[in-house]
Parts: C-alpha cells; sequence; structure tokens
C-alpha cells in the first residue's frame, strides 16, 4: 500500500462516520463526502546524525533491521509526537549508541519514502552535523545496529547507503568537508 501516491487504496470508509464515501484531493487530503471528515496525509520527520572521529572518519552504521536491512546508515530515527527533530536525534543516539550529543548543526533535508510492513511513508529526513565527546564509548544497540563503522569520507560508497534521502545527506556533506575553509579539521563543526 502505497501511502504516498494512492492513499484512496487505503481509506475506503470514513473513520468518524463509517461511510463508504472517501475522496482523495490532490496529493494529502483524504475527505469524507458524507460527514465531512478531513485528514492531510503529511510527511513524517525524521533525523540522521553526521557523527566523524578525530580522524575526521564518519560513522557509519550498518541496520539491523528492515526495512533496508545490512545497508549502511547514518544513526537517527523518526521524530515522535512532542519531540523536535533535535530532541529526537538526542533520544535516537543515546537509545542506538549509548553517546550524549554534545553539540548539533543542521546541514539539510531531503524527502524520502520509508517501506515498513507493506506500507510506504511519506518522510522528510534531516541531517545534523553532530559531535560527542568520546565516540569510542560508543555500545551499539544490536536491535538497531549490526555494526559500527567509521569511514573516511572519500571512501564513503553511496550505493551502500540504503535510503536516498541518506545518500544526497552524506553527499552534500562530503561537498562542506572538502571546502578549503574545513581543510584543518575535516567535520563541518
Amino acid at each position: 500500500m502505497d501511502l504516498t501516491e494512492r492513499p484512496g487504496d487505503f481509506w475506503r470508509y470514513c473513520p468518524k462516520c463509517g461511510a463508504e464515501s472517501i475522496q482523495v484531493v490532490g496529493v494529502k487530503l483524504v475527505s469524507c463526502g458524507n460527514c465531512g471528515f478531513e485528514f492531510y496525509r503529511n510527511a513524517a520527520t525524521a533525523a540522521a546524525a553526521l557523527i566523524a572521529d578525530n580522524r575526521g572518519r564518519l560513522m557509519v552504521v550498518v541496520r539491523a533491521r528492515e526495512p533496508k536491512k545490512g545497508t549502511w546508515d547514518l544513526p537517527g530515527g523518526f521524530t515522535d509526537p512532542g519531540e523536535s527533530a533535535e530532541e529526537s536525534l538526542h533520544r535516537e543516539i543515546r537509545e542506538e549508541l549509548g553517546l550524549e550529543i554534545a553539540s548539533m548543526q543542521y546541514l539539510c533535508s531531503y524527502p524520502n519514502t520509508y517501506d515498513f510492513k507493506d506500507v510506504r511513508y511519506a518522510t522528510v529526513d534531516l541531517g545534523f552535523v553532530c559531535r560527542v565527546d568520546d565516540v569510542a564509548a560508543a555500545t551499539v544497540c544490536p536491535r538497531e545496529v549490526a555494526e559500527l563503522l567509521f569511514v573516511p569520507p572519500e571512501e564513503l560508497e553511496p550505493s551502500r547507503f540504503g535510503f536516498e534521502s541518506v545518500r544526497k545527506i552524506v553527499q552534500r556533506y562530503r561537498e562542506v568537508c572538502e571546502r578549503p575553509q574545513n581543510a584543518d579539521s575535516r567535520a563541518p563543526l
């Protein structure tokens, strides 16, 4: 079921009145012609951390679960209701790696789709360049992370990242790292 393109395949009966009178208007509005119920399908937000060690190598995780199990990813995850993207990133890094973020700076965002249990969700993935006090202290949560890698920016292989948005975030990071003003420390922060 593709909620990004065909919401009418998912919505048939109105959740408010039960009538079989759902209409899809445009790309995100689902409404009921019987009672006037409206639901806007907005993108879910996720945050990803770009964390470099003191040698400028980027922390990359290997996904331990679907979707895209076994592919490279950046540590992070979905923003919970009531959380800011920054709060969710602090929580996710603590849960996945046992680390505390000391500072973060927004880098960029890209749209994405996230396939989970036969449903395709629209997402917006935000990349933050983060600093932690001691990357060597990372302890992975095996439920989330199969392996933790440190990869020099010039050796990052975009095809190994499972999500297109993460490939683009990593490419943007590499571009920032290659600027002359960052020659002393390869990480933007």
